[in-house]
């Protein structure tokens, strides 16, 4: 081999290295924000998102920050409004606006399938609301993740917990007035208290209990902990984390970037369905064998809790989401 030919051949390998390196340096990397314990399945999916990004090899990477390493659950829509993060799983709380106060509506839904066609459908109704009033901040939803429905964590049995009778409780309650006014309408005094800080404040007796989780959460993040003795199954709301996105970020991508991260997004969000919906009778003889105590409501007592809630909190709740999205929520479960 010549000379001239090796050095050819060193010339066109450098040239491809360069080449190779300025597309790895041209990949954009994304920072996705979540707020669920780092072995949560909530978690996993965040990193099945990332994996699934990355071997569609469109010049994307997504870094992946569970456990509210970049913030609260309260505080990362204004920051992902605002682009200093790109990608969120979080639920949205109504501190930036009153009218996402519909997203805790009580007995609104009534099972699994009522979730799915509600929440899961992103073009449902109540999908097609939460992005009308998102996209005023420059968010855009990707996907939901219905969990289930949330019950109370307590570390004693309530009083009085299938009547409307005070319950000698005080419990924690996320920053939603819809919240507040329901638990206190079953009987409970309520505290309002951010979601990093139920753990110690339940574990030091601050608070009773906290109306906060599903059976898999309750499981995953205070049983295991030997934290708290009882879960009270109301049914009332359904847990619901959304996958979200800074527009600026989305206006940055590619279409091919754009497809590939609605792609992922979505599997995550039907994996995450399907496995809470499996795995949800399977969490709560976990909870059984860790010692708790789950309580639950007869069908009559059901039916009338919601009957009750519905003729005394969504009134008020009105007030502040607007009749019109009342209505509109009320139409489409109707049809």
């Amino acid at each position: 081999m010549s000379t001239k030919t090796i050095a050819k051949g060193i010339l066109c390998g450098a040239i491809g290295a360069l080449m190779s390196t300025a597309a790895i340096a041209d990949d954009m990397k994304l920072r996705f924000a979540g707020v669920f314990p780092i072995d949560h399945q909530g978690t996993k999916m965040m990193q099945q998102v990332a994996a699934d990004v990355a071997a569609a090899d469109v010049g994307l990477k997504i870094e992946v920050f569970p456990a509210n390493q970049l913030g609260s659950g309260e505080a990362l829509f204004e920051d992902v409004a605002r682009g200093n993060i790109d990608l969120a799983s979080a639920f949205i709380y109504a501190d930036t606006d009153p009218r996402l106060e519909f997203l805790s509506m009580p007995f609104l839904l009534s099972g699994w399938d009522d979730m799915e066609n509600t929440l899961l459908n992103i073009e449902s109704e109540f999908n097609t609301i939460l992005q009308e009033i998102t996209d005023e901040y420059g968010v855009r939803v990707m996907a939901q993740n219905p969990e289930g429905f949330i019950g109370i964590v307590a570390s004693q049995e309530p009083e009085n917990w299938n009547t409307f009778d005070d319950k000698g409780m005080n419990i924690r309650v996320w920053s939603s007035s819809v919240v507040k006014s329901m638990v206190e309408t079953l009987g409970y005094q309520a505290t309002t208290m951010a979601w990093g800080d139920i753990f110690p404040a339940l574990q030091s007796g601050i608070v009773d209990g906290a109306i906060c989780c599903t059976k898999t959460a309750t499981y995953s993040i205070f049983a295991q902990s030997d934290v708290g003795t009882h879960f009270v199954e109301y049914n009332s709301i359904s847990e619901l984390t959304t996958f979200y996105a800074s527009q600026r970020t989305l206006d940055k991508l590619n279409d091919e970037q754009r497809d590939a991260l609605q792609a992922a997004l979505t599997k995550a969000s039907e994996d995450f369905f399907a496995y809470n919906r499996e795995n949800d009778d399977v969490f709560g003889q976990k909870l059984l064998d860790k010692g708790y105590t789950i309580l639950s409501l007869s069908d009559e007592e059901q039916a009338a809790m919601a009957k009750h809630v519905q003729e005394t909190v969504w009134p008020e709740m009105a007030k502040k989401v607007g009749q019109d999205v009342i209505d509109r929520l009320l139409a489409a479960k109707s049809q």
